[in-house]
Protein backbone atom coordinates (compact mmCIF):
# COMPACT_ATOMS: atom_id res chain seq x y z
CA UNK A 1 0.00 0.00 0.00
CA UNK A 2 2.53 2.29 0.77
CA UNK A 3 4.08 2.53 -2.58
CA UNK A 4 0.89 3.96 -3.71
CA UNK A 5 0.61 6.69 -1.51
CA UNK A 6 1.80 10.34 -2.85
CA UNK A 7 2.20 13.88 -1.32
CA UNK A 8 0.13 15.39 -4.07
CA UNK A 9 -1.47 18.49 -3.84
CA UNK A 10 1.92 19.32 -2.01
CA UNK A 11 5.24 19.37 -3.78
CA UNK A 12 6.18 16.53 -5.05
CA UNK A 13 10.17 15.72 -6.65
CA UNK A 14 12.71 13.08 -5.70
CA UNK A 15 13.72 12.96 -2.31
CA UNK A 16 10.77 14.19 -1.04
CA UNK A 17 8.78 11.00 0.18
CA UNK A 18 4.95 10.57 1.53
CA UNK A 19 6.34 7.83 3.99
CA UNK A 20 9.27 7.19 5.79
CA UNK A 21 10.92 4.84 7.84
CA UNK A 22 9.70 7.05 11.24
CA UNK A 23 5.69 6.14 9.97
CA UNK A 24 6.91 2.87 9.15
CA UNK A 25 8.28 2.44 13.36
CA UNK A 26 4.90 3.97 14.72
CA UNK A 27 3.09 1.96 13.39
CA UNK A 28 5.41 -1.15 14.00
CA UNK A 29 5.45 -0.09 18.15
CA UNK A 30 1.50 0.32 17.86
CA UNK A 31 0.51 -2.60 16.29
CA UNK A 32 -0.29 -4.88 19.54
CA UNK A 33 -2.15 -2.01 20.79
CA UNK A 34 -4.17 -1.31 17.99
CA UNK A 35 -5.24 -5.58 17.80
CA UNK A 36 -6.83 -4.56 20.99
CA UNK A 37 -8.34 -1.12 20.25
CA UNK A 38 -12.26 -0.97 19.44
CA UNK A 39 -14.12 1.12 17.33
CA UNK A 40 -13.07 5.08 17.63
CA UNK A 41 -10.35 4.43 20.12
CA UNK A 42 -7.78 4.93 17.81
CA UNK A 43 -6.13 8.87 17.00
CA UNK A 44 -4.17 10.19 15.08
CA UNK A 45 -2.19 13.06 15.05
CA UNK A 46 -0.01 14.80 12.74
CA UNK A 47 -0.11 12.64 9.81
CA UNK A 48 2.18 13.87 7.04
CA UNK A 49 0.25 12.33 3.95
CA UNK A 50 -2.05 9.28 5.65
CA UNK A 51 0.88 7.00 5.97
CA UNK A 52 -0.11 6.74 9.45
CA UNK A 53 -3.81 6.80 9.20
CA UNK A 54 -4.49 4.85 6.33
CA UNK A 55 -1.22 2.33 7.95
CA UNK A 56 -4.34 1.68 11.01
CA UNK A 57 -7.17 1.25 8.38
CA UNK A 58 -5.12 -1.40 6.95
CA UNK A 59 -4.30 -3.03 10.02
CA UNK A 60 -8.21 -3.09 11.16
CA UNK A 61 -8.91 0.20 12.96
CA UNK A 62 -12.15 1.66 12.08
CA UNK A 63 -13.80 5.01 13.00
CA UNK A 64 -10.31 6.72 12.85
CA UNK A 65 -10.12 10.53 14.32
CA UNK A 66 -7.17 12.11 12.41
CA UNK A 67 -5.86 15.55 12.41
CA UNK A 68 -3.52 17.17 10.10
CA UNK A 69 -1.73 20.52 10.33
CA UNK A 70 -1.69 21.24 6.40
CA UNK A 71 -4.74 21.18 4.46
CA UNK A 72 -2.33 19.92 1.40
CA UNK A 73 -1.53 16.89 3.98
CA UNK A 74 -5.20 16.92 4.82
CA UNK A 75 -5.87 16.55 0.85
CA UNK A 76 -2.94 14.25 0.10
CA UNK A 77 -4.54 11.91 2.60
CA UNK A 78 -7.98 12.57 0.95
CA UNK A 79 -6.77 11.23 -1.91
CA UNK A 80 -4.21 8.19 -0.85
CA UNK A 81 -7.35 6.97 0.59
CA UNK A 82 -9.33 6.92 -2.17
CA UNK A 83 -6.64 5.27 -4.16
CA UNK A 84 -5.87 2.55 -1.70
CA UNK A 85 -9.45 1.89 -0.82
CA UNK A 86 -10.01 2.77 3.04
CA UNK A 87 -11.96 6.33 2.41
CA UNK A 88 -14.48 5.19 4.69
CA UNK A 89 -12.44 4.34 7.56
CA UNK A 90 -11.47 7.95 9.48
CA UNK A 91 -12.59 11.19 9.60
CA UNK A 92 -10.25 14.45 9.18
CA UNK A 93 -11.23 16.57 13.03
CA UNK A 94 -10.06 19.78 14.50
CA UNK A 95 -7.31 19.60 17.17
CA UNK A 96 -9.77 19.62 19.90
CA UNK A 97 -11.40 17.97 23.10
CA UNK A 98 -13.26 15.64 20.36
CA UNK A 99 -10.68 14.74 18.69
CA UNK A 100 -9.07 12.84 21.24
CA UNK A 101 -12.03 12.01 23.55
CA UNK A 102 -12.04 8.93 25.13
CA UNK A 103 -9.34 7.59 22.88
CA UNK A 104 -7.11 4.37 24.14
CA UNK A 105 -4.57 4.62 21.02
CA UNK A 106 -2.79 7.94 19.85
CA UNK A 107 -0.28 7.73 17.13
CA UNK A 108 1.80 10.81 16.93
CA UNK A 109 4.10 12.15 14.69
CA UNK A 110 6.10 14.13 16.43
CA UNK A 111 6.35 17.91 15.45
CA UNK A 112 9.31 19.78 15.60
CA UNK A 113 8.16 22.59 17.82
CA UNK A 114 8.34 21.83 21.52
CA UNK A 115 5.16 24.32 22.40
CA UNK A 116 3.21 21.99 19.43
CA UNK A 117 4.41 19.31 21.61
CA UNK A 118 2.97 20.36 24.66
CA UNK A 119 -0.38 21.89 23.11
CA UNK A 120 -1.08 17.96 21.61
CA UNK A 121 -0.21 16.19 24.73
CA UNK A 122 -1.95 17.96 27.36
CA UNK A 123 -4.68 18.07 25.03
CA UNK A 124 -5.06 14.34 25.13
CA UNK A 125 -3.91 13.88 28.94
CA UNK A 126 -7.10 15.96 29.25
CA UNK A 127 -9.63 14.23 27.35
CA UNK A 128 -8.59 10.70 26.25
CA UNK A 129 -9.18 7.39 28.37
CA UNK A 130 -6.98 6.96 31.35
CA UNK A 131 -5.53 4.00 30.07
CA UNK A 132 -4.21 5.97 27.03
CA UNK A 133 -1.36 5.05 25.35
CA UNK A 134 0.47 7.70 22.70
CA UNK A 135 2.83 6.21 20.40
CA UNK A 136 4.94 9.38 19.21
CA UNK A 137 7.70 8.78 16.84
CA UNK A 138 9.86 10.67 14.36
CA UNK A 139 13.21 11.25 12.96
CA UNK A 140 16.28 11.07 15.33
CA UNK A 141 17.77 14.53 13.21
CA UNK A 142 13.93 16.20 14.35
CA UNK A 143 13.91 15.02 17.98
CA UNK A 144 16.05 16.01 20.80
CA UNK A 145 16.02 15.05 24.86
CA UNK A 146 13.75 18.06 25.40
CA UNK A 147 10.53 16.38 23.58
CA UNK A 148 10.76 13.69 26.61
CA UNK A 149 10.49 16.10 29.38
CA UNK A 150 7.58 17.70 27.59
CA UNK A 151 5.65 14.60 27.33
CA UNK A 152 6.49 14.17 31.01
CA UNK A 153 5.01 17.40 31.90
CA UNK A 154 1.96 15.13 30.87
CA UNK A 155 2.56 11.40 31.04
CA UNK A 156 3.51 9.76 34.49
CA UNK A 157 5.24 6.78 31.86
CA UNK A 158 7.60 7.36 29.23
CA UNK A 159 9.41 4.17 27.53
CA UNK A 160 11.35 4.95 24.84
CA UNK A 161 12.08 2.25 21.79
CA UNK A 162 15.25 1.34 20.40
CA UNK A 163 16.41 3.28 17.28
CA UNK A 164 15.62 1.80 14.01
CA UNK A 165 16.47 3.33 10.55
CA UNK A 166 17.14 6.92 12.05
CA UNK A 167 13.76 6.84 13.55
CA UNK A 168 12.40 6.20 17.14
CA UNK A 169 9.38 5.66 18.98
CA UNK A 170 8.58 7.33 22.37
CA UNK A 171 5.13 5.89 24.27
CA UNK A 172 3.81 7.91 26.65
CA UNK A 173 1.18 6.51 28.99
CA UNK A 174 -0.56 7.55 32.67
CA UNK A 175 -2.43 11.09 31.55
CA UNK A 176 -2.01 13.81 33.56
CA UNK A 177 -2.31 17.64 34.13
CA UNK A 178 -3.87 17.76 31.14
CA UNK A 179 -4.92 21.41 29.79
CA UNK A 180 -6.87 22.79 26.62
CA UNK A 181 -4.16 24.62 24.09
CA UNK A 182 -4.19 28.16 24.73
CA UNK A 183 -2.50 30.87 22.52
CA UNK A 184 0.82 32.66 23.86
CA UNK A 185 0.24 36.61 23.69
CA UNK A 186 2.21 39.24 23.50
CA UNK A 187 2.13 42.82 22.47
CA UNK A 188 4.47 43.16 18.75
CA UNK A 189 4.46 46.07 16.51
CA UNK A 190 1.80 48.13 18.02
CA UNK A 191 -0.66 44.68 18.12
CA UNK A 192 -1.71 42.10 20.40
CA UNK A 193 -0.37 38.62 19.00
CA UNK A 194 -1.70 35.19 19.68
CA UNK A 195 -0.01 32.09 18.60
CA UNK A 196 -0.87 28.64 19.06
CA UNK A 197 1.98 26.20 19.43
CA UNK A 198 3.88 25.27 16.29
CA UNK A 199 3.17 28.80 14.53
CA UNK A 200 5.58 30.48 12.81
CA UNK A 201 7.90 33.17 14.74
CA UNK A 202 5.08 32.08 17.59
CA UNK A 203 4.22 35.25 19.59
CA UNK A 204 7.13 37.37 18.21
CA UNK A 205 7.70 39.46 14.82
CA UNK A 206 10.43 38.03 12.80
CA UNK A 207 13.16 40.35 11.15
CA UNK A 208 11.64 39.70 7.86
CA UNK A 209 8.09 40.22 8.45
CA UNK A 210 9.18 43.49 10.52
CA UNK A 211 11.28 44.48 6.93
CA UNK A 212 8.17 44.33 4.92
CA UNK A 213 5.90 46.23 7.59
CA UNK A 214 8.21 48.86 7.50
CA UNK A 215 8.16 49.55 3.75
CA UNK A 216 4.54 48.75 2.31
CA UNK A 217 2.95 51.44 1.20
CA UNK A 218 1.12 54.84 2.89
CA UNK A 219 -2.25 54.08 0.68
CA UNK A 220 -2.50 50.58 -1.10
CA UNK A 221 -4.85 50.45 -3.83
CA UNK A 222 -7.75 48.15 -2.82
CA UNK A 223 -8.76 47.29 0.60
CA UNK A 224 -13.03 46.77 -0.22
CA UNK A 225 -14.80 44.02 0.73
CA UNK A 226 -14.68 42.87 -3.24
CA UNK A 227 -10.86 43.41 -3.25
CA UNK A 228 -9.47 43.20 0.25
CA UNK A 229 -5.63 43.00 0.62
CA UNK A 230 -4.47 39.94 0.94
CA UNK A 231 -1.85 38.61 2.88
CA UNK A 232 -0.87 35.12 1.79
CA UNK A 233 0.90 32.37 4.18
CA UNK A 234 -0.26 34.27 7.12
CA UNK A 235 0.94 32.78 9.75
CA UNK A 236 -0.28 34.76 13.12
CA UNK A 237 -1.99 36.95 11.12
CA UNK A 238 0.53 39.87 11.81
CA UNK A 239 0.73 41.33 8.61
CA UNK A 240 -2.75 41.32 8.29
CA UNK A 241 -3.73 42.57 11.71
CA UNK A 242 -1.39 45.31 10.55
CA UNK A 243 -2.78 46.33 7.61
CA UNK A 244 -5.95 46.20 9.53
CA UNK A 245 -5.10 48.53 12.15
CA UNK A 246 -2.72 51.25 9.79
CA UNK A 247 -5.11 51.15 6.75
CA UNK A 248 -8.23 52.51 8.13
CA UNK A 249 -11.70 50.64 7.56
CA UNK A 250 -9.23 48.42 5.35
CA UNK A 251 -10.65 44.52 5.26
CA UNK A 252 -8.23 42.05 5.09
CA UNK A 253 -8.38 38.68 3.72
CA UNK A 254 -5.56 36.78 5.43
CA UNK A 255 -5.01 32.65 4.55
CA UNK A 256 -2.81 29.77 5.02
CA UNK A 257 -2.27 26.50 4.64
CA UNK A 258 -1.81 25.47 8.43
CA UNK A 259 -4.74 25.33 11.15
CA UNK A 260 -2.30 25.90 14.01
CA UNK A 261 -1.78 29.22 11.77
CA UNK A 262 -5.55 30.16 11.40
CA UNK A 263 -6.84 29.63 14.25
CA UNK A 264 -3.62 31.71 15.56
CA UNK A 265 -4.56 34.48 13.17
CA UNK A 266 -8.20 34.36 14.21
CA UNK A 267 -7.60 34.76 17.97
CA UNK A 268 -5.01 37.86 16.68
CA UNK A 269 -7.72 39.41 15.04
CA UNK A 270 -9.95 39.24 17.72
CA UNK A 271 -7.65 40.35 20.44
CA UNK A 272 -7.16 43.57 18.22
CA UNK A 273 -11.29 43.94 17.67
CA UNK A 274 -10.84 43.52 14.20
CA UNK A 275 -12.03 40.38 13.25
CA UNK A 276 -15.32 42.12 11.49
CA UNK A 277 -12.51 43.21 8.73
CA UNK A 278 -10.28 40.55 8.42
CA UNK A 279 -11.38 37.16 6.98
CA UNK A 280 -8.80 34.42 8.14
CA UNK A 281 -9.10 30.91 5.62
CA UNK A 282 -7.76 27.52 5.93
CA UNK A 283 -6.22 27.02 1.93
CA UNK A 284 -4.00 25.66 -0.48
CA UNK A 285 -2.42 29.45 -1.47
CA UNK A 286 -4.99 31.06 -3.17
CA UNK A 287 -7.09 28.44 -4.12
CA UNK A 288 -10.66 29.57 -3.03
CA UNK A 289 -9.74 33.05 -4.34
CA UNK A 290 -11.16 34.15 -8.20
CA UNK A 291 -8.68 34.64 -10.50
CA UNK A 292 -7.68 38.33 -11.45
CA UNK A 293 -9.73 39.80 -8.04
CA UNK A 294 -6.70 41.24 -5.87
CA UNK A 295 -5.10 44.69 -6.16
CA UNK A 296 -3.01 43.82 -3.63
CA UNK A 297 -1.17 40.86 -1.90
CA UNK A 298 1.89 40.45 0.64
CA UNK A 299 3.94 36.88 1.33
CA UNK A 300 7.11 36.02 3.42
CA UNK A 301 6.77 32.97 1.54
CA UNK A 302 7.98 29.08 3.36
CA UNK A 303 10.45 27.05 2.40
CA UNK A 304 9.22 24.11 4.22
CA UNK A 305 7.21 21.45 3.10
CA UNK A 306 6.66 18.95 6.39
CA UNK A 307 9.98 18.72 7.50
CA UNK A 308 11.49 19.15 4.14
CA UNK A 309 13.51 22.29 3.31
CA UNK A 310 12.86 23.21 -0.48
CA UNK A 311 12.85 25.35 -3.43
CA UNK A 312 10.17 24.38 -4.90
CA UNK A 313 7.16 26.15 -2.60
CA UNK A 314 7.82 29.79 -3.44
CA UNK A 315 7.40 29.65 -7.45
CA UNK A 316 4.46 28.04 -6.97
CA UNK A 317 3.10 30.23 -4.80
CA UNK A 318 3.51 32.99 -7.54
CA UNK A 319 2.32 31.70 -9.85
CA UNK A 320 -0.92 31.54 -8.03
CA UNK A 321 -0.25 35.41 -6.77
CA UNK A 322 0.03 35.81 -10.38
CA UNK A 323 -3.63 34.27 -11.16
CA UNK A 324 -5.39 35.99 -8.71
CA UNK A 325 -3.92 39.56 -9.33
CA UNK A 326 -5.42 41.99 -11.38
CA UNK A 327 -3.37 43.44 -14.27
CA UNK A 328 -1.27 46.46 -12.49
CA UNK A 329 -1.83 44.62 -8.72
CA UNK A 330 1.12 44.72 -7.18
CA UNK A 331 3.15 41.80 -4.78
CA UNK A 332 5.14 43.12 -1.58
CA UNK A 333 7.22 40.20 -1.09
CA UNK A 334 9.88 39.43 1.35
CA UNK A 335 12.65 36.69 1.16
CA UNK A 336 15.59 35.74 2.10
CA UNK A 337 18.52 37.20 0.09
CA UNK A 338 20.34 34.32 -0.74
CA UNK A 339 17.28 32.29 -2.55
CA UNK A 340 17.77 34.60 -5.00
CA UNK A 341 14.02 35.17 -6.17
CA UNK A 342 13.74 38.09 -8.20
CA UNK A 343 14.10 36.35 -11.53
CA UNK A 344 11.25 34.25 -10.89
CA UNK A 345 9.25 36.95 -9.69
CA UNK A 346 9.84 39.24 -12.85
CA UNK A 347 8.96 35.91 -14.70
CA UNK A 348 5.98 35.17 -13.20
CA UNK A 349 4.70 38.02 -12.84
CA UNK A 350 6.09 41.23 -14.06
CA UNK A 351 7.90 44.33 -13.21
CA UNK A 352 10.28 43.72 -9.76
CA UNK A 353 12.03 46.04 -7.69
CA UNK A 354 13.77 46.44 -4.78
CA UNK A 355 12.24 48.00 -1.55
CA UNK A 356 14.38 47.44 1.35
CA UNK A 357 17.12 45.31 2.27
CA UNK A 358 19.12 44.56 5.03
CA UNK A 359 21.97 42.16 6.17
CA UNK A 360 19.60 38.82 5.77
CA UNK A 361 16.15 40.10 3.55
CA UNK A 362 15.44 41.73 0.98
CA UNK A 363 11.63 43.42 0.11
CA UNK A 364 10.68 43.38 -3.48
CA UNK A 365 7.46 44.72 -5.16
CA UNK A 366 6.38 42.62 -8.06
CA UNK A 367 3.76 44.50 -10.24
CA UNK A 368 1.39 42.15 -12.52
CA UNK A 369 1.78 42.90 -16.36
Amino acid sequence: MFDALRRWPDVEAPGLVAVDAADRLILDESAVLRASAGPDDVVVINDAYGALTLGAAQGGARRIRTHIDAITGERALEANSARVGFADHFRALPLDAGLVSGARVVLLRLPRSLDALRDIAGLIAAHADPGVVVVAGGRLKHMSVSMNEVLREHFGRLDVSHARQKSRVLLARAPRDGRDPVPAAAQVAGLEVRAYGGAFAGARLDIGTRLLLENLPDAPVGGTPDDPLIDLACGTGIIGAWMATKYVGAHVYACDQSATATASARATMLANGIQDRVTVARDDMLGARPSASASLITLNPPFHSAAAVTDLIAPRMFADVARVLRPGGQLWCVWNSGLKYRPLLERALGPTEQVARNAKFTVTVSTRR
